[in-house]
């Protein structure tokens, strides 16, 4: 199994992102797809989850009305719009895929991306 993100970058704060993760490997449209987030010195957290059929999301309270997951079963792909965004978005973000709607034990992992949020 193997995901890969794409699309951090530098941005200034109010600006937006588009982060992809591409999967490949295993039956994508089964798993639960995850995106969390490391901010230097801080622990991993949970941003926003996505059901395996899609129509059901999560997120975390930090992110809320700014940020928004998605997924299309037919590329394997899943995304994470990030709009309005603020210093403290600052982090490395990774997706994770797995059959755990609550827990990320067994789940498997993308390399991350970097995402600096800086005027």
């Amino acid at each position: 199994a193997q995901l890969v993100e794409s699309g951090g970058g530098v941005v200034q704060p109010g600006g937006s992102l588009r982060l992809s993760c591409a999967a490949s490997g295993f039956s994508f449209s089964t798993y639960h797809m995850k995106w969390y987030r490391r901010a230097p010195g801080k622990e991993l957290e949970m941003v926003a989850r996505i059901r395996s059929g899609g129509a059901v999301t999560w997120y975390d309270d930090s992110v809320q009305g700014r940020f928004t997951i998605s997924r299309d079963n037919s590329k394997s792909e899943v995304y994470l719009q990030m709009d309005k965004l603020e210093s403290d978005d600052t982090a490395m973000y990774y997706c994770s895929a797995g059959t755990s709607w609550i827990t990320a034990v067994n789940d498997y992992w993308g390399q991350g991306t970097q995402v600096t949020v800086s005027s």
